[in-house]
């Protein structure tokens, strides 16, 4: 089975899976700064709130990237303004907002120069991504082992590796099972 990657790192750049054109495409969009990755969030590019929160602290690093070569000052106003507008993005999407308050906080826990804050954002923000993969690994682990060989689950949500880093919640837990030789049928309500 082929890893899926929602959304990943591209040399100097982030790319999601534009999720608006599943299932009869499939393609990946390009996102240079907090204000490109915004507009991917608030049309639904990218969907599920683990994927939401990954895309908003690479926004963030991405910015910072973008605004390096500035005086601290400037680095801070032009920041301050991406967070925003990162912010503004998708008003309910909880991991959106631990992403940026995560992002934020190391930023502010510096006093490097704006190119060394960019440097750390970015690294963060792969972290960020990482971490989210290996949580939804850990939790399909301890999930299969409550699915009985032949069990039959109903899904709601997204909740399938498109809406995460990596892996998938609840569709995590089934592949995990299936992963462990199980036969499990998923039954999907919308």
């Amino acid at each position: 089975m082929k890893n899926i990657e929602t959304l990943r790192w591209n040399e100097d750049h982030l790319e999601m899976i534009d999720q608006r054109i599943l299932p009869a495409d499939f393609k990946y969009i390009s996102y240079y700064s907090a204000s490109s990755v915004a507009d991917g969030i608030r049309s639904m590019v990218v969907r599920g709130a683990p994927a939401i929160g990954c895309a908003a602290a690479y926004g963030v690093a991405l910015e910072a990237l973008s605004l390096r070569g500035l005086n601290n000052n400037e680095f801070s106003k032009g920041m301050k303004k991406a967070l925003k507008l990162l912010a503004e993005s998708r008003p309910t999407a909880v991991n959106l907002f631990w992403a940026i308050d995560r992002m934020r906080s190391l930023m502010n826990q510096t006093q490097d120069s704006p190119n060394e804050i960019a440097g750390i954002l970015l690294k963060e923000a792969h972290k960020i991504l990482n971490e989210d993969i290996n949580i939804n690994k850990t939790m399909g682990r301890f999930g299969a082992e409550l699915l009985v060989d032949g069990a039959r689950v109903l899904t709601h949500c997204n909740a399938g590796a498109l809406a995460t880093a990596g892996h998938g919640t609840a569709l995590g837990v089934i592949r995990s099972a299936v992963q462990t030789g199980k036969k499990i049928s998923v039954l999907a309500d919308e």
